[in-house]
């Protein structure tokens, strides 16, 4: 499933679309946790099933109809069943009885049985933060200086917006919007004075009120991370990439989340991920 490119609303049928987001129009983390249920039963089933109608088949306990025949042999009946019960747990009706990322990462990791070839060695990418040529956000990240990452993200401002801003003084005729307008400015000099539990309130103000701005979710993640709330500060990063895929500040700001989360080894690939997007970026800036 695959989110606009302003993060407002899905490409795709409307049977593939988180239901919250059809009720709402707004995207949350929850809704990326559905995306990955939909992923998940197109890596099983080899084709594009509607989750309602895989669901269905799940509950009657029809695998076999549901699994791809060229995946017989692969995997055993336990690891598919379990795969099969986190996606169904992934395209649960209500956003709140997914499971995190967290708990999908411990759930996911035992059923990875072939360690002899990773993928990052067939992928030719380095596989410790130590093989990287970091840049100084990037060093940051890893040193875990939030400091740093504060000024790093006062200094670059809104530029990475991507026309939001000018999309949003466009709706300013609404009282609504302008409040939303007025929460941002106060979370900006919020942050900026480091009062960052004054900045989350701000900037949740500002994203309540139906606003998007991956800026705005970098700001309150990394608020969130100075007030000691890794899994906060993950989400909204999450959430940034998703409106934002190829901005590397929302990988970074990942990669601290789970440092925080003592998930070093998850942190280690958004360091990477990070660090290809930002050298990506530079090589499209100098031509």
């Amino acid at each position: 499933m695959k989110n606009s490119r302003d993060g407002k609303s899905y490409s795709t049928n409307l049977a593939f679309t988180p239901p919250e987001y059809l009720r709402t129009g707004r995207i949350t983390p929850e809704s990326v946790i559905y995306s990955f249920g939909t992923m998940l039963l197109d890596l099983i089933s080899g084709k594009h099933i509607p989750p309602s109608h895989a669901l269905d088949l799940i509950r009657d306990r029809n695998l076999q109809m549901l699994t791809d025949s060229c995946l017989e042999g692969q995997f055993s009946n336990d690891d598919g069943t379990e795969l099969l019960r986190l996606a169904s747990q992934c395209l649960h009706y209500e956003p709140q009885e997914r499971p995190n990322t967290i708990s999908l990462i411990a759930a996911l990791t035992p059923l990875q049985k072939e360690t002899e070839v990773p993928s990052h060695v067939l992928m030719g990418i380095p596989h410790s933060a130590s093989d990287l040529r970091l840049s100084p956000l990037g060093e940051a990240c890893l040193r875990k200086d939030l400091t740093a990452l504060h000024g790093i993200l006062e200094k670059i401002g809104y530029k990475d917006d991507d026309g939001v801003a000018n999309e949003l003084s466009f709706q300013m005729w609404t009282d609504q919007m302008q409040q939303s307008l007025d929460s941002k400015k106060k979370g900006d000099s919020a942050f900026k004075q480091k009062d960052f539990k004054s900045a989350i309130e701000r900037f949740t103000q500002f994203i309540v009120g139906g606003m998007v701005s991956p800026t705005v979710l970098a700001r309150r993640s990394l608020s969130y991370l100075m007030t000691d709330m890794p899994q906060q500060a993950l989400d909204d990063a999450m959430q940034a990439q998703v409106i934002s895929p190829v901005w590397h500040i929302a990988s970074y700001l990942q990669a601290c989340a789970l440092l925080a989360l003592g998930m070093e080894s998850e942190a280690q690939e958004a360091l990477r991920d990070g660090t290809a997007l930002e050298a990506r970026r530079g090589s499209s800036d100098a031509k």
